[in-house]
């Protein structure tokens, strides 16, 4: 990336979808980035000329015969720090997977030498198409970011996946690619499983057995894992966060179906990281009603049951090469216990954090030890839970094997 401001082509395709684009644009423009606007010519029939320009505070064209003197079908691409595609239709992946060049946007696409990421906005029966199915895994396949489609409300009564992710998710995707540069796509090719929040254990309809976990760790995790090119289930539970773009989520809310979930999830995962707060313990009794207090005796014990150690069952049943995180939160002793947890779980790494009132949990920054089944330690000083997201894939991908390794077919 260069030292000046990052430059940032927006590429825009002709999607109801654009109109979102305006505040990918907002936040790119706000945070610093030196954004050139590239719509096609038939997205300005839902967004015109003059917002763009307006929010980006540069020239917009369409046409390779725009100043053609300053050569803007090579110079766009071959100047970007990054070319971001949003909403990328049906048609400009096709276009894009198969070279085509006939506007500025094609042009671009194929002179740029930086990062690219496309974010598809469409129908659902588009998106499934295997023409689409096949285009998408064309540019994965040569070091393009392609977001999957975030799930919701489509045009007119439609529902279904296609729907794009919100914008300020995008800017977190655009954010990360730009950080990590065009060597940043180590997890391509990888579906990994990460775990959120904090499990909630139901005495009675109203009460239940909980914890202080927000999920901002573990949404870190996934956020950043997708924009280094993985494919990332979430298994998210009692969070209330926005989906991070790209990432399939499955929300769960006890102990039992997260274990559920996280099992069926990493049954073909390369890598599974545990970064939700798993209570240990359940009422061994549920009560069908709300229990009422006495005023003349004290409060019946309740009695509980042990809950299902996921991330240990995970070193059990793993598959070939497949690479198991755990998290510690500890109060004290902190690394002595990490150490026997590591021990008994059969996990490779063990990410290591003091935990309180004040610390952790709810708060946009993390400190860890991140210790190896190998005997190594990583230390993480306090900083964005995203610092310490990119440090734990690191780990990770250091010890994916490669692809194919581990069935006995060349690496690829």
């Amino acid at each position: 990336m260069s030292s000046a401001r990052p430059r940032v082509v927006l590429g825009v395709g002709a999607g109801i979808a654009a109109y979102k684009v305006c505040e990918l644009l907002r936040r790119l423009t706000e945070s610093g980035h030196d954004v050139h606007v590239v719509p096609t010519a038939d997205a300005l029939r839902f967004v015109g000329e003059p917002t763009w320009a307006a929010l980006s505070g540069n020239p917009v064209s369409s046409q390779v015969w725009d100043g053609v003197a300053g050569v803007p079908h090579v110079r766009l691409g071959q100047e970007a720090d990054l070319v971001f595609v949003a909403p990328a239709t049906a048609d400009l992946l096709a276009k894009a997977a198969h070279g085509l060049a006939g506007d500025l946007l094609t042009n671009t696409l194929l002179t740029a030498r930086c990062p690219v990421v496309f974010a598809p906005a469409m129908h659902t029966e588009m998106w499934e198409h295997p023409a689409t199915r096949a285009n998408v895994e064309t540019l994965r396949s040569r070091g393009a970011v392609v977001i999957d489609p975030a799930s919701g409300r489509l045009t007119g009564k439609d529902t279904g996946p296609g729907r794009l992710p919100d914008p300020a998710e995008l800017f977190e995707v655009a954010r990360h690619v730009l950080a990590r540069g065009a060597d940043g796509r180590d997890l391509a090719g990888r579906h990994v499983v990460v775990s959120a929040g904090g499990t909630r254990e139901p005495i009675d309809p109203v009460r239940f057995i909980g914890n202080r976990s927000s999920g901002l760790q573990g949404y870190a995790l996934a956020r950043t894992a997708a924009a280094r090119g993985a494919r990332v289930t979430l298994v998210a539970a009692n969070v209330a966060l926005p989906d991070p773009a790209g990432v399939r989520v499955m929300p769960v809310g006890s102990a039992a179906e997260m274990r559920e979930a996280v099992l069926q999830a990493a049954a073909d995962a390369d890598a599974v990281v545990m970064a939700a707060a798993v209570a240990d313990f359940r009422p061994a009794e549920y009560r069908g009603s709300k229990i009422k207090k006495s005023e003349d005796a004290g409060p019946e014990p309740i009695r509980l049951s042990r809950n299902a150690d996921i991330l240990a069952e995970l070193g059990r049943v793993r598959g070939p090469g497949q690479v198991i995180v755990g998290f510690a939160a500890e109060t004290d002793d902190v690394l002595e216990n990490g150490r026997a947890k590591l021990a008994r779980k059969g996990s490779d790494l063990l990410v290591v954090n003091q935990v309180g009132e004040d610390l952790t949990f709810g708060r946009p920054d993390n400190a860890a030890v991140v210790l190896g089944a190998d005997g190594s330690r990583t230390d993480v000083p306090r900083g964005a839970k995203e610092a310490l997201a990119e440090t734990v894939w690191d780990l990770v991908a250091a010890r994916l094997e490669p692809r194919g390794a581990s069935d006995g077919s060349p690496p690829v």
